[in-house]
């Protein structure tokens, strides 16, 4: 089991910049491809980021593609999302997801993460 806990998130206006974080404790968390995600009201929970266990491939959304990074760091247990020049339309309930896996293909699918944050509040106003 892991245990995914996120923070970071409030009220930015447009263009600001928020970085989220998302701690995780439980089994070995290097072991990990680490996922963002991210859900609008009324909306399906969409991708943003992804990172494999050792850092070396990430994955965008294209939306946000330039704007995001996505870092980690296994000795500290956590997942980091930069977000930079964000845009009303990045409002949303960002959760932090994980999943057992050392595939070099990254997994967009949320059903395919079984291992899943409550989530942290992003709202950018214009």
């Amino acid at each position: 089991q892991v245990q995914l806990v996120e923070s970071g998130g409030g009220l930015v206006q447009a263009g600001g910049s928020l970085r989220l974080s998302c701690a995780a404790s439980g089994r070995t968390f290097s072991g990990y491809v680490m996922a963002w995600f991210r859900q609008a009201p009324g909306k399906e929970r969409e991708f943003v980021a992804a990172i494999r266990w050792n850092s070396d491939r990430t994955l965008y959304a294209d939306s946000v593609k330039g704007r995001f990074t996505i870092s980690r760091d296994n000795a500290k247990n956590t997942v980091y999302l930069q977000m930079n020049s964000l845009k009303p339309e990045d409002t949303a309930l960002y959760y932090c997801a994980a999943r057992t896996s050392r595939l070099q293909t990254i997994q967009v699918v949320p059903t395919l993460y079984p291992y899943w944050g409550q989530g942290t509040q992003v709202t950018v106003s214009s």
